[in-house]
């Protein structure tokens, strides 16, 4: 006997393999938008923090080194608003500390301790001899040596474009700046350039 049953809306959503793939993907992206629009227009996640200031053509160097050789990886930029966290890291990070960063370098994996409050924490010899060889301060690291860093030169024809480039995109660099970025960096081993990052880091809140 046939069944004259007529199925429901609900019905043709639960057995139509296409409709309940695009109806999810419909309500993920209103949710997302929900959730992330708001925050372009919130002034705590895009203004920057009293005493922010842009990379200098150094720092941004380092920045690229860093982020080329995968320090990300394990090494985290963000202090989560945690009790333990604050009382190891400091302040937890806020989003007005981040403002100039394209991309910025939040995780959520740490294998390594966090770096966002690492500036002036160390001297720059620290840095130095840590990088080249982590167990001559750290014994028991396991963080891989960069010894290749020491001689590597930065390249000054590289600052200026991309300073330029990020102007573009909001970072508030002068043309004097610019101009000057590539004898900034002229002479410099890309060891001292992240060494400058990493002082810079977390340095605008304290």
């Amino acid at each position: 006997m046939a069944s004259n049953h007529t199925p429901t809306g609900h019905e043709k959503i639960e057995t139509s393999n296409f409709l309940m793939i695009v109806l999810i993907l419909i309500t993920v992206a209103f949710g997302g938008l929900v959730e992330i629009v708001p925050l372009f227009f919130q002034k705590s996640t895009t203004q920057p923090v009293e005493g922010l200031k842009p990379y200098t053509a150094l720092q941004l160097a380092g920045r690229d080194v860093y982020i080329r050789e995968g320090c990300y990886n394990c090494h985290s930029q963000m202090v989560r608003p945690f009790r333990a966290e604050t009382l190891r890291y400091g302040p937890y990070s806020v989003a007005g500390e981040f403002v100039y960063d394209h991309p910025f370098q939040w995780g959520s994996k740490r294998t390594g301790p966090d770096l966002h409050r690492v500036g002036g924490r160390y001297s720059d010899e620290w840095h130095r001899v840590h990088l080249n060889n982590p167990r001559d301060v750290v014994p028991e690291s396991n963080m891989p040596a960069y010894p290749w860093l020491t001689s590597a030169q930065v390249n000054p024809a590289d600052m200026a474009p991309k300073m330029k480039a990020l102007r573009m995109v909001g970072v508030p660099y002068t043309d004097d700046e610019i101009a000057k970025a590539g004898e900034e960096v002229k002479g410099k081993a890309e060891i001292e350039a992240v060494i400058a990052y990493l002082q810079v880091l977390g340095t605008a809140r304290k």
